[in-house]
């Protein structure tokens, strides 16, 4: 019997886990929920940068070294704005471009942002079900020593250099789960945090509320996006330092403790788990780095494997 499982992911680390599960469970018990608090405007249009690298990376249309964007991109758009003087530190590509305005145009009809991921991803061969944490807006502002910046701003156009000092999301407080999102947490076997970034990509779905007390309530198993205290792709390891956190798995494991019952480290960081079991936190050490898709299925088995060993344990399959 397969597990239903629901994977709350951002960035590329997360889409590519996802993608690991897809490819091993049937596309019904599969619900990957997405961080949006990266989405913003640009040249007038709705990016929204999780939501599409999930679902590209589930199309197999992802750029395979990047792990955003698409690939087989062309550029023309970019490289003509950028001859007319136009804001050009946010990559759009050609084919990406399309999906934007699609997307923006939708959006002005009065459709919601889960309706038309749902219908995206369809068009684009995506089989498990891809939700948006929220329809509501939720923004990350990084607050850092250069004051509070917008998420994109700061990771983009800034390239993470200001020394980060918090986060806020705005208008979390007033936001609701995506339709769906609360029905596929309440009936799933296990959660699984992605290897994303805490800060900015997984603390802002739990920050929607009732979104952090359902996933309490079930079997959580999260993946470490540090190994031997570097983050693979991004600045998670230096968003802990300039917080004051030592970045390893043992401080990611320390950021979701009280929600965790399952975390998987790599095995550089083998000499972490009994300071993480210490946490009340059983662990998995396994190679959780995911160049390609045979290691992102490799990963997904792991995991599955030991969540379904955890499931029969207690007695409910």
């Amino acid at each position: 019997m397969a597990l239903k499982v629901v994977a709350l992911v951002g960035g590329v680390g997360g889409a590519k886990l996802a993608d690991g599960l897809a490819r091993l469970l049937p596309p019904d018990n599969l619900t990957v929920v997405v961080n949006t608090a990266d989405d913003f405007k640009h040249l007038g249009l709705h990016i929204s940068p999780d939501l599409d690298t999930v679902i590209y990376t589930l199309a197999g249309l992802a750029h395979p070294q990047r792990g955003w964007g698409r690939a087989d991109e062309s550029w023309n758009f970019l490289e003509t704005l950028r001859t007319l003087g136009g804001p050009d530190w946010f990559q759009l590509g050609d084919k990406d471009l399309a999906l934007h305005i699609e997307r923006t145009r939708r959006l002005a009809r009065g459709e919601t942002l889960s309706q038309i991921t749902a219908n995206l991803a369809s068009r684009l061969g995506v089989k498990p079900r891809v939700l948006p944490m929220s329809d509501d807006p939720v923004r990350t502002v990084v607050l850092t020593e250069d004051g509070e910046l917008p998420f994109q701003t700061y990771f983009v156009a800034r390239r993470c250099e200001p020394r980060v000092r918090g986060f806020r999301f705005e208008g979390a407080e007033h936001a609701r789960p995506a339709p769906g999102v609360l029905e596929a947490l309440r009936e799933a076997d296990w959660v699984v945090l992605g290897p994303s970034n805490p800060w900015v990509s997984l603390d802002p779905i739990l920050a929607v509320p009732g979104l952090r007390e359902e996933v309490r309530a079930r079997a959580v198993c999260g993946v470490s996006p540090i190994l031997g205290g570097r983050a693979l792709k991004g600045p998670a390891a230096k968003m802990f330092a300039e917080l004051g956190v030592q970045p390893s798995a043992l401080a990611v494991a320390g950021h979701y403790a009280d929600l965790l019952q399952l975390f998987a480290i790599d095995e550089l960081d083998r000499s972490l788990a009994a300071e993480i079991e210490a946490l009340g936190v059983q662990t998995l050490v396994i190679d959780i780095r995911m160049p390609d898709a045979a290691a992102r299925a490799r990963v997904a088995r792991c995991l599955l494997d030991s969540m379904a060993e955890r499931v029969q344990g207690e007695g409910v399959v």
